[in-house]
């Protein structure tokens, strides 16, 4: 009996079978993709959102994209407007040369460490804040729900805030600008995230600040994420339940 023979169907049966799995993956794949429910996601802020001195898919806006992908069949569309170095009034501005849609389920606002390093007047944060406040809401639908405001890291406790300044002083007008933002959030009905506290532990903690001595790491992004995964989660659930 020739069995050189009997190896050509088998081959091609096998071939066959390992065509058709891929081709049953794909299409699980598509499914998947297709049935996932899609949220737009609004991060405003600076080099805290914008994540300076570390990876793209490090800053805390794309980890918790990540996080909230693995978690539910979703995609979460995450936009954000963030540079090194800027005040509230440079973000008031950015967001006033865009052409934004007012359709965002989820807004995060994270602003004002430059002001205070820079010594601009409290009072110009405290304007411009409000303003902020006002224009994260509209952009999440009018819905005041939908938005979180994440208080201001503490960077007395990197090197650079060791080696430049008061260290006391800063941290004393950070918590002034977050008890501020703290209370302009609540009496608005809007979120407010603490996560000044992980940045304060920088000096007895190394790896959470990253390598530029200043800005946090992509670890100090993660507890950040920890913090604002369950809170992103219940806004973006209540938005589908009510669809």
């Amino acid at each position: 009996m020739n069995y050189s023979l009997l190896r050509i169907p088998l081959i091609n049966i096998f071939c066959l079978f390992i065509i058709s799995c891929n081709n049953s993956k794909a299409t699980i794949t598509e499914s998947t993709t297709n049935t996932a429910t899609r949220y737009n996601y609004l991060a405003l802020g600076d080099s805290y959102t914008i994540g300076e001195r570390v990876c793209e898919s490090c800053r805390f806006p794309n980890q918790l994209k990540t996080r909230i992908e693995s978690f539910q069949n979703s995609i979460l569309n995450t936009t954000v407007i963030a540079e090194t170095g800027w005040r509230t009034d440079n973000l008031i501005n950015a967001l006033a040369a865009k052409n934004l849609k007012s359709d965002y389920d989820l807004v995060t606002l994270l602003i004002g460490v430059n002001n205070q390093y820079q010594s601009i007047v409290f009072s110009e944060y405290k304007k411009d804040f409000n303003v902020l406040l006002e224009t994260a809401i509209q952009l999440a639908g009018g819905n005041e729900k939908r938005v979180i405001v994440i208080s201001i890291p503490d960077y007395a406790y990197t090197a650079f805030g060791q080696n430049n300044g008061n260290q006391e002083e800063i941290s004393s007008e950070i918590d002034k600008y977050n008890a501020f933002a703290k209370q302009v959030a609540m009496s608005n009905g809007v979120t407010y995230l603490n996560i000044t506290d992980i940045t304060r532990k920088g000096i007895s903690q190394p790896k959470l600040v990253a390598a530029d001595g200043l800005h946090p790491s992509k670890e100090a992004y993660s507890l950040f994420v920890d913090r604002l995964f369950p809170l992103a989660i219940r806004i973006l659930n209540k938005k589908s339940l009510s669809n």
